[in-house]
């Protein structure tokens, strides 16, 4: 699933096409993804401009002047810029198509994805309401994270991941951010010190931003705006990497499952 990195590589390799652009077109193929698509964007958005396109944790929100639409890659989605002309593929279930004569097309090959409308007050969307502290912002602080915590029996890698209290930290950037700051990923979140806590807020926040510069992680179908790859999955020190020595010690990496994910850390390294 497409977490943070991969929902901000998209919407940065977007941007340059798509922000002052004029919408000629709305092309709903498959309107039943994980919910409808809304019928009426075929008749709102011809003649409105992106003004721009922001993300709120691992949903992408264009500006379209009429309101916004908000977009989530769910499992298996990917957004790219091709020429209007471009023929669908099975997959290609949403296209927005630009005077400039490309068209930004949704591929999504187990519809879980999502295309949305939200009138101007986008962040009180149901479902952008409901998040969490947003990483790589000053919202989200070792202070804030202390407090949300205490009380908090759960291990901390299931808090870190929980979207209520931080927004779009996924499996992948959990596990990697973890071993970053040496911290057991079995660790009850309530028995962490705001110290330790600081480290992680730091891995956090270096760890998304090292998987942004690199596009992300392709993992089975992502690819980013321009249909490349990401690389981040190359610079990996633990997630899928059961039985290889530790970066750090050389022991070898352990997994196990929490919250039906599987989890990799160094029962060495993080305590």
């Amino acid at each position: 699933m497409p977490e943070l990195p991969e929902v901000e590589t998209t919407r940065r390799g977007l941007a340059p096409h798509l922000e002052g652009q004029v919408i000629q077109a709305v092309v709903i193929r498959h309107p039943m993804l994980r919910w409808p698509v809304p019928k009426q964007l075929a008749s709102l958005l011809p003649g409105k401009r992106i003004r721009q396109i922001q993300r709120r944790g691992k949903y992408l929100l264009f500006d379209t002047e009429a309101g916004w639409l908000i977009v989530h890659l769910g499992m298996s989605g990917s957004l790219r810029v091709v020429p209007a002309e471009t023929p669908p593929d099975k997959h290609d279930h949403f296209d927005l198509v630009l005077r400039s004569g490309h068209a930004m097309r949704l591929r999504d090959p187990r519809r879980f994805g999502a295309v949305l409308w939200a009138g101007e007050q986008v962040m009180q969307h149901k479902l952008l309401a409901v998040l969490g502290m947003e990483p790589l912002s000053d919202d989200f602080s070792a202070g804030k994270l202390y407090q949300a915590t205490r009380g908090r029996s759960a291990a901390i890698k299931l808090v870190l991941m929980d979207s209520h209290l931080v927004a779009g930290v996924g499996n992948i950037y959990a596990n990697e951010a973890l071993f970053a700051a040496g911290i057991n990923p079995k660790t009850p979140a309530q028995r962490l010190s705001l110290a330790r806590l600081q480290r992680l807020v730091a891995a956090v926040n270096e760890t998304l931003a090292r998987a942004i510069r690199a596009g992300g992680s392709s993992l089975r179908d992502f690819v980013k705006a321009d249909g490349e790859p990401g690389y981040f999955q190359q610079e990996y020190a633990v997630y899928g990497r059961t039985g290889e020595p530790c970066p750090r010690c050389g022991r070898p990496i352990k997994q196990i499952r929490q919250g039906q994910r599987s989890t990799f850390y160094c029962a060495a390294c993080q305590r």
